[in-house]
């Protein structure tokens, strides 16, 4: 297992150091290896969105079974199966695909967060430098690790230091960007009358997102940053294309039926011309 992630981290390397031997910047590099990694994963997203809004559909259905059938566990069941060939649900297909993602995405988190960029910046995004080490030397703190106190020490004692915005101005953007993709994603996956639970996890979410990302290389944000973003707009396409599906109705028929006197008075039609 060690040397297939070991093969794995080397390929994604390997891939890196290409994109950067064509753009000549890192930034660039890493916008299109996670464009390529998300290419490559589409089919497994594809099916894992699809799943999950299509489970979405079918909950008024499935509580109205619940309901009726409570009482008798067999007969639920039994509906539930009905329930789920009629819209072609298998509450797996939402799982599987996830398992297999989360290495390869875990594993490219890896390979960026440990790259040294050296000092390269990418649009004001230190690839480097984490938001809080960079607030930090704009303030004019001194610490080998900082931390979210020493950023809060050093607005207090040298506020005026906020005004070296070109230093971490664009890693905080980015870092913004990450925070709002993270809530619209959390909104859009928790559509109709949501629970308390969720509701929670709607705001509870992107602020710990947030809080992770303060530490966390500019490198490492950007490759989150545009793997989000791709990520919400195919769940939102996904999520229209499956609404639409499941609205409509079966086409039994690819032109009208036509009534029996029409049909009728055609032939007789047909025979005078003949």
């Amino acid at each position: 297992m060690g040397s297939l992630w070991q093969s794995g981290s080397d390929l994604l390397l390997g891939v890196l150091n290409f994109f950067y031997g064509i753009s000549h910047s890192y930034g660039v590099a890493i916008i299109l290896l996670t464009i390529l990694v998300r290419v490559l994963l589409y089919p497994l997203s594809h099916k894992q969105l699809v799943s999950m809004k299509k489970m979405q559909q079918i909950q008024p259905r499935l509580k109205t079974l619940q309901e009726k059938y409570k009482d008798d566990k067999q007969k639920l069941n039994q509906e539930v199966m009905k329930l789920y060939r009629e819209y072609g649900v298998n509450p797996a297909a939402g799982c599987l695909p996830l398992l297999v993602q989360l290495p390869i995405l875990i594993l490219l988190f890896k390979v960026i967060m440990n790259y040294d960029f050296g000092e390269e910046f990418f649009l004001g995004i230190s690839l480097k430098h984490s938001l809080l080490s960079l607030m930090s030397q704009a303030l004019g703190v001194a610490t080998a690790k900082a931390g979210v106190m020493t950023v809060i020490s050093g607005i207090v004692s040298n506020p005026a230091g906020l005004l070296n915005f070109g230093l971490y101005g664009g890693t905080l953007i980015l870092w913004l960007l990450i925070g709002f993709v993270t809530w619209f994603q959390q909104k859009i996956t928790t559509t109709g009358a949501a629970s308390e639970q969720m509701a929670f996890m709607g705001w509870f979410m992107p602020l710990f997102m947030m809080f992770i990302c303060l530490s966390l290389p500019g490198g490492v944000l950007l490759y989150w940053g545009v793997s989000s973003l791709i990520g919400v707009v195919q769940q939102v396409w996904v999520q229209r294309r499956t609404s639409v599906e499941i609205s409509q109705k079966p086409v039994l028929y690819k032109d009208k039926p036509r009534s029996a006197e029409k049909s009728k008075a055609e032939s007789e039609e047909v025979s005078k011309d003949v």
